[in-house]
């Protein structure tokens, strides 16, 4: 069986939707700001941090990491579903492995070492060279119980590539199952979840249960963004199956404002809850079970999806009014080229004025759209060398920030200017078209 098996969506061709590029962008691009601003958390345990930290950073990573990664994830569904319709379960497994295999192999053999050695540099009395740390970082094991991260070791770790790495398994796990799954039983599965979602704020309250289940009873993962991996998962299967029929689509648009109001009630009282269960000595809100833990967590869970609705159902909105004709005849949902989070050259149609105007905006659309995954692979690696000399100014912290903030966006866009971008080689090894 092949990609007969996935049935076609309601129009022919797939249109671009340069909103989801544009998500994607301003995420990758926020990282920089957010790793930037883990140097002065008081709670997190980052790999280089100033001398002064305070705990306002953790409200502000709070509102973003609620949305951010999610919203990659779901994209990154998306154009799961269109890539398998043109290539088959077993061309689509392919195409992730050299689009994110690859890169993730080179980038842990040449990236990844670097934070680890840097955080123990941090120690004065540390004083070991890195070609002499690196056969220690490479001294690993596996371990399936710990799937998708089955590769172990004392200091070996996936770093900021843990979102690599759960996408290519995600994605893997899939092509098998598409495969598998009859024609026939995947269409009715689809009618069912139509129909399911046809009343007003059922596209919010269903999909939100198992997200919210999955937070509060499995706990969350503070070093994946504050989500479980298993959460992860359920976004990235909503985006395939968000682009399989455009009435869900449709939904997402209607619901839109409920959606980003239920958002903001939920954080509004579940971000309070996540300070009062986090202040008790010991205790852990992302994972502890006592009574405040397991219902903040869940109002997050729920919050979360909501975001997603609001956000994708109000840029959607935003993009039909400016194109005549669009909610009488849908498109299929579609997703974007080349990216961390997503479908790193999904395949995606394209409608003239759909993307930003002629000019510099239009070039900087394009740039930074097949920049996405080289930008994020590139990004964290810098920040931490540039924070680990600025955190030895003697300066106020705002000065600092912004220095490492200026300073690393600056050397990230220029190391994937000239490093990557301008040869085929270097652009296959970070994951970009030939």
């Amino acid at each position: 069986m092949t990609a007969s098996h996935i049935d076609p969506p309601l129009t022919a061709r797939p249109q671009r939707r340069p909103e989801l590029d544009a998500i994607r962008a301003l995420v990758v691009v926020g990282l920089i700001f957010f790793h930037s601003a883990l140097v002065f958390d008081t709670r997190d345990d980052y790999y280089v941090k100033n001398a002064e930290t305070t705990e306002a950073t953790m409200i502000g990573a709070g509102l973003a990491v609620v949305w951010a990664m999610p919203t990659l994830f779901l994209i990154a569904g998306l154009g799961s579903w269109h890539s398998l319709r043109r290539r088959g379960a077993a061309g689509f497994a392919v195409e992730r492995l050299l689009r994110l295999g690859v890169p993730l192999v080179v980038a842990t053999l040449t990236l990844l070492p670097v934070p680890q050695w840097l955080r123990l540099r941090a120690d004065p009395a540390y004083h070991e060279s890195y070609l002499r740390f690196l056969p220690r970082f490479f001294d690993v094991r596996l371990d399936l119980s710990e799937f998708p991260f089955i590769v172990r070791g004392e200091y070996f770790e996936s770093g900021h590539l843990w979102f690599v790495v759960m996408l290519l398994a995600y994605a893997l796990l899939l092509a098998p199952l598409a495969r598998w799954l009859p024609r026939d039983r995947g269409r009715r599965i689809r009618e069912r979840l139509a129909a399911a979602m046809r009343p007003r704020g059922a596209v919010l309250l269903l999909p939100a249960v198992p997200i919210a289940l999955i937070t509060a009873l499995v706990g969350m993962e503070e070093q994946f963004a504050g989500w479980n991996r298993w959460a992860y998962l359920l976004f990235f299967l909503y985006g395939f199956v968000l682009a399989s029929d455009d009435r869900f689509r449709s939904v997402m648009r209607r619901d839109a404002i409920p959606a980003a109001v239920s958002a903001l009630i939920l954080l509004m009282i579940g971000m309070p809850g996540f300070l009062i269960a986090g202040d008790a000595p010991g205790a852990d809100p992302f994972t502890d079970m006592t009574a405040l833990a397991i219902v903040v967590r869940v109002l997050y869970g729920a919050a979360g999806w909501c975001c997603l609705v609001a956000i994708l159902g109000l840029l959607d909105r935003r993009r039909s009014a400016r194109v005549p004709g669009e909610d009488a005849a849908p498109v299929s949902t579609s997703a974007p080229p080349p990216g961390p989070a997503p479908e790193p050259g999904s395949d995606t149609g394209s409608r003239p004025g759909l993307a930003p105007g002629p000019g510099v905006g239009r070039r900087m659309y394009a740039y930074l759209t097949t920049a996405v995954l080289p930008l994020y692979i590139l990004h964290q690696p810098i920040v931490i060398a540039v924070a680990y000399g600025v955190v030895r100014w003697d300066a106020p912290m705002l000065v600092k920030y912004v220095a490492i903030v200026s300073v690393s966006l600056t050397l990230t866009v220029v190391a994937y200017d000239l490093l990557v971008r301008r040869t085929r080689l270097t652009r296959f090894l970070f994951g970009m078209r030939g």
